[in-house]
């Protein structure tokens, strides 16, 4: 007769329930992976499939993690990392979604909206144009499968446990959010140089000539000259956005843990990671 007891039974089931919490708050808040026309059912589905694959090949668990309350504590802590990392990948997406609301400002859109199929709210519309660009561009590099696999690198980055590195660090997520509004400019800089240019010749021409209506001219020469650069600057934006998508998944596992000098090896990862991002971010468009 096989027999076994209560705490054999709790570290059975611990191996694939604490992964499953982390994937499923993941998904639960990722870009285009929780999307809201994606069933509640395929989530929990998508999540018990990686949790029961990547279980047996995670880090032993504690048997602390089998008690009442710390039981309690690592719930948290898994929905915490699992939002984290979703979040992260939303960051890179509001980044580009901000590039194009700088551009439509700039060209004199910013009074027309769009439904955004992401947050099905009303968006301006360049924001949500390269919102759907940014989607298609992810998906295309795979990378869905680099979040997944970043998330699975989490566990021996943040293994599950009552540790005080069990949780990324809030000063690295913060620092994190800082670099959305260098997205923003980085992608959006190209149509706004050129809108300053068109601006300043318009500048020029209404001086030349007052009798000309600034009005009447001038704003179909911005939204053409806005649509013109953005048509030519397409092929570097699509490359930038790519390595973008490409090297944030996995930023929050080479995060330093708080309170603590990092360490050669997470030194050499970041440098990596920055090279990496680097070699995909060309330095002009063309």
């Amino acid at each position: 007769m096989i027999s076994f007891t209560s705490t054999q039974l709790a570290a059975w089931i611990s191996v694939f329930l604490w992964p499953f919490i982390r994937v499923l708050a993941m998904l639960s808040i990722a870009p285009v992976l929780g999307h809201q026309s994606i069933p509640a059912r395929v989530k929990i589905g998508l999540a018990a499939s990686i949790a029961i694959i990547i279980g047996p090949t995670l880090p032993e668990i504690p048997a602390s993690a089998y008690d009442g309350w710390n039981a309690l504590n690592i719930l948290m802590q898994q929905l915490a990392i699992g939002l984290v990392f979703g979040f992260i990948l939303r960051l890179v997406f509001a980044g580009i979604e901000l590039a194009g609301d700088l551009v439509g400002l700039q060209m004199g859109l910013s009074f027309a909206t769009f439904v955004d199929p992401q947050n099905s709210t009303q968006a301006p519309l360049l924001g949500s144009f390269l919102g759907i660009i940014a989607s298609l561009v992810f998906l295309a590099i795979n990378g869905h499968l680099m979040l997944i696999a970043g998330l699975v690198d989490s566990f021996r980055a943040f293994p599950v446990g009552t540790g005080e590195n069990s949780l990324p660090p809030v000063r690295g997520l913060i620092g994190l959010g800082g670099e959305v509004a260098r997205i923003g400019l980085h992608l959006a800089l190209p149509v706004v140089t050129t809108m300053l240019i068109c601006n300043i010749a318009l500048g020029v021409l209404t001086r030349a000539a007052p009798q000309l209506n600034l009005l009447s001219v001038g704003f179909p020469i911005s939204l053409l000259a806005g649509l013109w650069a953005l048509a030519t600057g397409m092929p570097w934006t699509t490359q930038a956005m790519q390595g973008y998508l490409q090297i944030w998944p996995s930023a929050t596992v080479h995060m330093p843990p708080p309170n603590t000098r990092e360490t050669p090896a997470c030194a050499r990862r970041r440098r990596a990671s920055h090279s990496r991002l680097q070699s995909h971010l060309p330095g002009r468009p063309g």
